[in-house]
């Protein structure tokens, strides 16, 4: 079902051939959006796991919404550009970005390599840079914008059940992603382009599954579709106060959202 709030927007949503891109790709497209689908996975059987972005934008289509796939390594500048200029060229504009796509780095402290910190910044937090700064004189030009960083209650390191030790590294990149959120707030804020940060909680995806275990107890964990309510929420933030923030999935519709 469509929402008037949505109707004409055009989203950009990076990692979205599976996992929790997918569920917002296709929440955001129900919800009446143009969808721009990115990540690197174009062709079936390629990747370490199932999905590519043209199964998502078939989906997003066969329920009558609209959607295109953009191939999009958010590690290549290049590719960052040709995403935005792509959304751009297919719709006009660009209303939300939604910076999803990331590597969960996962190795103990003292197996870890250099290698797998340059990885992890390059492509968790360097791509963050080089988004924004892609993006914002589209939005700017458009009178605003509302860019939304996926986190993670790694951000904290919070070792638990559903972040067990081994992700110092990814956790770190977290954190670089929150702080760079509401650093950067100050100065999108006067252009119309508002900025948040958000953690969804323990979701179950194909990456979660693999990890865990089919036969895991998913007690209290969400489905990926289920952090599109919030994340709609943050899309429709354009050029208001509400920017800057880290916010927990938990808390919406009780603490924030309302």
């Amino acid at each position: 079902m469509t929402t008037p709030e949505f109707d004409g927007k055009v989203i950009v949503v990076t990692g979205s051939s599976r996992g929790i891109g997918k569920g917002l790709a296709t929440y955001l497209g129900r919800q009446g959006a143009s969808v721009v689908c990115a990540a690197r996975t174009v062709e079936a059987n390629t990747g370490e796991f199932p999905g590519t972005i043209h199964e998502t934008v078939d989906e997003i289509v066969a329920s009558g919404g609209k959607a295109v796939a953009i191939r999009c390594d958010i590690g290549v500048p290049g590719d960052i550009e040709d995403l935005i200029a792509g959304a751009v060229k297919e719709y006009g504009k660009l209303d939300v970005l939604v910076n999803n796509a990331m590597t969960p780095t996962n190795a103990p402290l003292e197996e870890s390599t250099v290698d797998m910190w340059d990885e992890s910044m390059r492509v968790n937090v360097r791509s963050l840079y080089l988004f924004v700064q892609a993006a914002t004189p589209v939005m700017k030009a458009n009178g605003g914008g509302s860019i939304i960083n996926i986190s993670s209650g790694a951000a904290a390191h919070e070792v638990s059940a559903m972040m067990p030790a081994g992700y110092v590294i990814y956790s770190v990149a977290k954190a670089a992603l929150e702080r760079f959120s509401s650093a950067a707030a100050s100065e999108l804020r006067p252009l119309g382009i508002n900025i948040n940060a958000l953690r969804p909680g323990a979701v179950r995806t194909e990456h979660t599954t693999e990890e865990f275990g089919a036969d895991f107890d998913w007690t209290g964990w969400q489905e990926p579709e289920d952090v599109g309510p919030p994340v709609a929420y943050l899309a429709q933030q354009v050029n208001t106060d509400f920017t800057g923030k880290v916010l927990d999935v938990s808390g919406y519709g009780k603490t924030w959202g309302v």
